[in-house]
């Protein structure tokens, strides 16, 4: 029987990671995509033949109804389509049972973001303890291949300082990953992915890693300006995020932040949503007796994501502003990619956002399968050799610009 790659979830970020895999389908054979809304699935699959994204006509592309939540059903889906690998696309709340699916197995498994529980926010750091690195001694023993977090921010920014390590510095004393999105849906407020995570993790706790040790700050209180390339000066505030998590771990660096960028009017939408009460993750009754939980009601009232895609116009820029020593003398480096919603539209019928997060992890599906990233073990993907997945990632459509001594650029 043939192999197939399967692929778990429909969103906007299965939406690209469908269509690249079709596009690579020669190395990743058959594609299954799963999920729990058929509809979505029949939707990709029409996009993926209107734009004729299957490269090899001989490997079929279908799709299968599942709840992954379900760890005995989607281990039997995936003994069932013979999987020989699992991209895990879909929300961070099945991370754990798919990785446990794929242990069970003995088959890679690849996911763009760290584990969350639907009913808890604010883990304690470093995040990955909490859930995935628990499974790292049973991947190694098993020989398994789990790579971590493989999107673009966790992902890409996470080579980016494998890179810089490798290629530009001999000692890394600050990373700083800036995100903006400077793109109009014309929506008046949304969310690029998963609203349900989308503001989860704008509303938790900000933890960051400075002077070697974790701190802690309220959301959206420390702001700065940075002076893109292109676009110029952008306010950007400082918000935990999963690749600070890993990377206090393996680079050596004392201090490590990540930062997005959000405008007013988006800032103004999620205070009042916070403060009445519509972003919690805990039930409420209504009068009738019937349980809601609030930001479930907010995800159901705003666009689906890649809905924003047709009418996006912009760009989104996203890189990693690095400091350290090389050869005896201080440096610094802005290791970047920039990001065009309407080229991504013709391409793939996507927006930007969740392209640069589908793209990376059909790159590292292409390594772990011919060899190049099949480590047999859990990593993370600054772990791993840059060389190989940034070139591979350029080809496929992510490209990467490294600007040296950018000290023209911050602006504090």
């Amino acid at each position: 029987m043939e192999r197939t790659t399967l692929i778990l979830g429909a969103g906007g970020v299965g939406h690209v990671v469908a269509h690249k895999a079709a596009q690579n389908n020669h190395i990743l054979g058959n594609i299954c995509i799963a999920s729990r809304t058929i509809n979505k699935c029949k939707k990709i699959i029409e996009s993926i033949n209107k734009k004729n994204s299957l490269k090899d006509k001989k490997y079929k592309i279908f799709f299968k109804q599942i709840d992954a939540l379900q760890e005995n059903k989607l281990k039997s889906l995936a003994k069932e389509i013979n999987a020989d690998i699992i991209i895990n696309a879909a929300s961070a709340f099945v991370n754990i049972p798919t990785l446990k699916v794929c242990i069970d197995l003995g088959i890679p498994y690849i996911d763009t973001a760290v584990h969350e529980y639907i009913d808890s926010i604010n883990p304690p750091p470093p995040w990955y303890a909490n859930n995935e690195w628990k499974y790292s001694e049973l991947c190694e023993q098993k020989n398994i291949t789990a790579i971590l977090s493989c999107g673009f921010d966790p992902g890409m920014v996470n080579s980016y300082c494998a890179y810089a390590k490798k290629h530009l510095f001999n000692k890394i004393n600050s990373i700083d990953i800036l995100d903006i999105n400077q793109g109009d849906h014309g929506q008046f407020f949304a969310t690029n992915f998963d609203p349900e995570i989308n503001l989860r993790e704008i509303l938790e706790t900000v933890i960051y890693w400075e002077d070697g040790k974790w701190q802690y700050a309220k959301e959206h209180s420390i702001k700065k300006f940075f002076n893109f390339p292109e676009v110029g000066k952008q306010s950007i505030y400082l918000m935990g995020h999963e690749e600070v998590h890993s990377l206090a771990r393996f680079m050596d660096c004392d201090n490590i932040r990540f930062w997005m960028g959000f405008d007013d009017h988006y800032i103004k939408c999620f205070e009042v949503l916070h403060k009445i009460g519509l972003l919690s993750e805990q039930p409420v009754i209504l009068d009738n007796g019937e349980s809601v939980v609030p930001i479930k009601v907010v995800k159901a009232c705003l666009p689906e994501p890649n809905s924003l895609a047709k009418n996006y116009t912009g760009k989104t820029y996203i890189g990693n502003l690095i400091t350290g020593e090389s050869q005896g003398k201080n440096k610094s480096v802005f290791i970047y990619n920039i990001c065009d919603h309407e080229e991504c539209y013709k391409e793939v019928e996507s927006q930007a956002i969740t392209y640069t997060a589908g793209l990376p992890p059909v790159a590292a599906a292409i390594l772990v399968k011919n060899g190049t990233w099949d480590v047999k073990r859990m990593a993370h993907v600054e772990e791993l050799d840059p060389d190989p997945f940034l070139k591979l990632c350029g080809e496929m459509g992510l490209t990467t610009s490294i600007l040296e001594n950018p000290e023209q650029l911050t602006d504090n």
